[in-house]
């Protein structure tokens, strides 16, 4: 039997071993569902850019706007906790239609109560159902993959998450974001996203309770994957929550924002693979350590590309997507490293919540230095969450040897907003794996 895990950290998802073993079998078999997910992603990516930009035209205070943004993380953990145990009550169709038309509606409410207070709490409850939403979508996604076709099918998957994203943000010049247009879009993208994953999915198998591994255990065999996953998950939040913030207000136009929100998505699709290569080859904590460093690099230096060309800033801002974003799939390969096969897919559940209290923390203390420092105050933020995980991973390498590249495990990309089950996805080959010989040490 293979199996995934759902959202509550550590709940698991029996399904049939019969799986597609052609790559084109599978992609043929799921393209209905990865439709559906692109249009998900597209209204998520549209949504977010287009709050930081409203809220900017509404001259929100910079930590109000912060606060607001964090509410979707905070959302979307308790979104992660209760899915699973929703859907064994009353199934997964349901729950999907459910949620779908709660965030539908939610889309649409933004545009009738604009005060921080309101929006905070439809961010808290989009945050809910968007969790919910990769859940279920991505549990049917897995249960259609066989072990010969679930890392291929896993790339596909996130190259249709971060082009849903990046068309998400060029969707902002439909209309202008001060009237209410773009929010109906984005409600209908929701809507019609349920199309093509309802009449596709089929029927979804049942759950069962598994136990999760605890994230102080986790920290303990694993430090640097800890830390490098909360701070990464809070880097990429204050990107996508406070980017837009940051853009407008440095002066650029609702045209040059979205250009500025997609350059970060575009670098991360071109630089993805190749992080992901020279992690597998090489020392993953001196990979990690290198692109992280860089990551700090191009924030610093995108302070001044700012006030050079907006084309200076563009390159700048693709350098930081491309180096930063991939520092998530990176961090849970290297914690994945330490972990023992029976421990990988227990472990996810700690790395989802580690990297959701960072992401609950970044807007609000991007938005606390913005609003001391001014709007490089966002790039101050990012700089300095890098460079500490630069600064931790040079501590553990003087700490403990290297891990041999034969033990290490291959990277797989994986988005920082992805449920458990996306990152299960990635460690459920890895897990299947013999253990290798030889004592266990930590990073």
């Amino acid at each position: 039997m293979a199996r995934c895990y759902a959202g509550d950290f550590g709940l698991t998802q029996y399904m049939p071993a019969a799986k597609p073993v052609s790559v084109l079998a599978a992609i043929g078999a799921v393209w209905a569902l990865l439709l559906g997910i692109a249009l998900l992603n597209l209204g998520d990516g549209l949504q977010a850019t287009l709050l930081g930009v409203r809220a900017a035209l509404e001259r929100f205070p910079t930590p109000a706007t912060g606060l607001l943004m964090s509410a979707f993380y905070v959302g979307f953990l308790v979104g992660s906790l209760a899915t699973a145990r929703t859907v064994e009550r009353v199934g997964h169709i349901r729950v999907f239609g459910a949620l779908a038309s709660l965030a539908s509606a939610a889309a649409l409410v933004y545009s009738v109560f604009v005060t921080p207070s309101a929006w905070a709490l439809l961010r808290f409850v989009s945050g809910v159902c968007f969790a919910g939403l990769y859940i279920v979508a991505e549990s049917w996604l897995n249960d259609r993959a066989s072990n010969e076709t679930r890392g291929q099918l896993l790339s596909i998957y996130m190259l249709v998450t971060y082009g849903g994203i990046a068309a998400g943000q060029l969707l902002l010049n439909v209309a202008h974001p001060s009237g209410y247009q773009l929010f109906i879009l984005t409600s209908v993208l929701i809507s019609v996203a349920l199309v093509p994953l309802l009449l596709s999915a089929g029927d979804a198998p049942g759950f069962e309770h598994a136990t999760p591994l605890k994230a102080r255990a986790l920290y303990r065999l694993s430090p640097l994957g800890v830390v490098a996953t909360a701070l990464s998950g809070m880097s990429s939040a204050i990107l996508f929550s406070m980017g837009p913030v940051y853009a407008e207000g440095i002066g650029l136009s609702v045209r040059d924002i979205s250009y500025f929100m997609t350059a970060a998505v575009v670098g991360c699709l071109l630089l993805q693979w190749p992080v992901g290569r020279l992690s597998d080859r090489f020392d993953r904590r001196r990979v990690l350590a290198c692109v992280t460093f860089l990551a700090a690099l191009a924030a610093a230096v995108a302070v001044p590309a700012a006030s050079a060309s907006n084309a200076a800033l563009l390159v700048a801002v693709a350098c930081f997507g491309g180096l930063a974003l991939p520092m998530y799939a990176l961090a849970i390969a290297h914690a994945n490293d330490f972990l023992e096969p029976g421990e990988m897919i227990a472990a996810s559940g700690a790395l989802v919540l580690a990297s959701g209290v960072g992401a609950v923390l970044g807007p609000v203390s991007a938005s606390a230095l913005m609003q001391t420092t001014g709007a490089n105050g966002f790039w101050w933020s990012l700089a300095a969450i890098h460079a500490f995980i630069g600064a931790f991973a040079l501590y553990r390498m003087l700490r403990r040897a290297a891990k041999p590249l034969t033990d290490q495990g291959d990277y797989h990309p994986v988005a920082a907003h992805a449920s458990a089950v996306a990152v299960d996805w990635t460690l459920e080959s890895r897990a299947a794996a013999p253990a290798q010989d030889g004592d266990r040490v930590s990073d």
